[in-house]
């Protein structure tokens, strides 16, 4: 036995010269340690499973999934009579009927300073297909007490329609019932009047009056 050598350490763990006795670990703690892993793996797995039950049972794409399914059936629909398969046919609905121009009776009265403008714009509205009634200086109620570009005034039947279409000659005119019965509007210009809306501008605006105004859109596949 060498000197070097610890009391109790015979025989084959005897040291001479450079040999040292190899320790090696137990095996034991690697067999824990796999253990540990898998069941960390297990309960990862457990929980996924769980979460994907309750997001099954609750049923929360359900609403979304059948709003995708009307709308790819609406959109299979076969096109109706006339119409060009994967074009949209847009509803429209009825126009309300409007006068003509030659149908209503304008009375042009001047609530401004300003001198010979009644008659001015009396003579264009009569080249615009309107009938002229009677021509003049505003009555005392309204001379020079209007600040918009006119009034509009007329009986409660003129509000469907008539001031409409007197309204597309003039922008940002002002409407008002009185208690006749005719059918006759008196156009009463203010001080915000600088002149008739053009020609050009007019005619299209009682096109789009008078044409059919299209519903809610119908959806696009």
């Amino acid at each position: 036995m060498s000197m070097l050598t610890p009391p109790g350490m015979g025989g084959k763990y005897r040291i001479t010269g450079n040999r040292y006795p190899r320790m090696r670990r137990p095996r034991g703690r690697r067999r824990l340690a796999f253990a540990a892993m898998g069941a960390a793996v297990a309960l990862g797995l457990v929980g996924w499973g769980t979460i994907q039950l309750i997001d099954v049972f609750s049923g929360g794409d359900d609403e979304k999934t059948v709003r995708a399914a009307r709308g790819t059936a609406d959109c299979k629909r076969e096109p109706a009579k006339g119409q060009v398969k994967g074009q949209v046919k847009v509803p429209h609905k009825a126009s309300k009927t409007l006068p003509k121009p030659a149908d209503i009776t304008v009375n042009v009265y001047n609530a401004t300073p300003r001198t010979g403008l009644a008659k001015e714009t009396a003579d264009e509205l009569k080249k615009r297909g309107f009938k002229i009634g009677k021509v003049g200086n505003a009555p005392s109620a309204y001379d020079k007490k209007v600040k918009a570009p006119g009034i509009l005034l007329g009986a409660p039947a003129a509000t469907n329609g008539p001031f409409d279409v007197l309204g597309t000659q003039l922008a940002g005119a002002e409407t008002k019932n009185d208690a006749r019965s005719g059918n006759d509007i008196d156009l009463i210009i203010g001080n915000g009047f600088k002149d008739l809306v053009k020609k050009k501008d007019a005619i299209k605006a009682l096109t789009a009056l008078a044409g059919p105004k299209p519903s809610s859109p119908a959806p696009t596949c």
